[in-house]
């Protein structure tokens, strides 16, 4: 690994380590069943005892009592682990866990902050076991990117095509499908957002953590699944159901 592939990791990992402290350190832990995706995670915990979630911050979506979280934010880890959670420091691109241990992940908003995202999917892959149901999100499309995805840590946006090709590449195959997200839809209260954040950080999260958030959660729409990949033109984010392919059911 060349210098300056090393040099970039580091800078993103900065990036957002900083950036989600900041966040966490002035938050209040959401419970999972105050989400959208509550309904599909309930259905789907009596088949999977052994849960992961990858860089939940204080927002998990899964159970925290024995679920097993890892991320990069010393505050939400120690928040988490109060209530009941397994928890580790480190990054989707080196988990610190067993081979095909887990039957249900959750990594919403992560992969396209890591920069070897690659290395992420192989990892979830590697921890997952056949029949394994990951939940994933990822912001869609190259040509909506702005200052959002700069403030908050991204390091990519994805075409829907490449996206599932890169499931498939590592045992992934995708069954449902839903847009996705808890961003502001008026550019004005978006583009009045992303000021405050790059020169008055500690008020902007103030301001989100106590009002924008619990509003979103409150105005948050339920989520609507649809076989395989819903149409995704002018979706800015989307949310994914995989299952991990056993040996048998992967392509030669």
């Amino acid at each position: 690994m060349n210098q300056q592939v090393v040099e970039r990791r580091a800078d993103l990992l900065a990036v957002n380590r900083r950036f989600y402290d900041r966040l966490w350190s002035s938050a209040n832990l959401a419970r999972p069943d105050r989400f959208s995706t509550w309904p599909l995670v309930r259905s789907l915990l009596s088949t999977a005892p052994t849960r992961l979630e990858v860089a939940p911050g204080l927002r998990p979506r899964l159970p925290i009592q024995g679920t097993h979280f890892l991320d990069i934010s010393v505050p939400a880890l120690t928040r988490l682990h109060e209530r009941g959670g397994v928890t580790a420091c480190g990054t989707a691109s080196a988990l610190p866990l067993p081979d095909r241990h887990f039957g249900l992940l959750c990594a919403l908003d992560v992969v396209e902050h890591v920069e070897d995202d690659a290395a992420a999917l192989a990892e979830l892959a590697r921890v997952a076991r056949p029949g394994a149901i990951l939940l994933l999100s990822v912001p869609l499309h190259r040509s909506a990117w702005s200052t959002f995805d700069e403030v908050v840590g991204h390091g990519r946006r994805y075409d829907p095509a490449q996206l599932v090709a890169a499931l498939a590449e590592h045992g992934f195959t995708v069954e449902r499908s839903a847009p996705f997200g808890m961003r502001p839809r008026s550019p004005r209260l978006l583009a009045l957002g992303m000021w405050f954040l790059a020169h008055r950080p500690a008020h902007a999260m103030k301001w989100y953590n106590r009002l924008l958030f619990p509003l979103a959660l409150r105005r948050q729409k339920a989520l609507a699944l649809h076989d395989g990949l819903v149409e995704t033109n002018a979706v800015q984010e989307i949310f994914l159901v995989c299952r991990r392919l056993s040996p048998a059911e992967a392509p030669p």
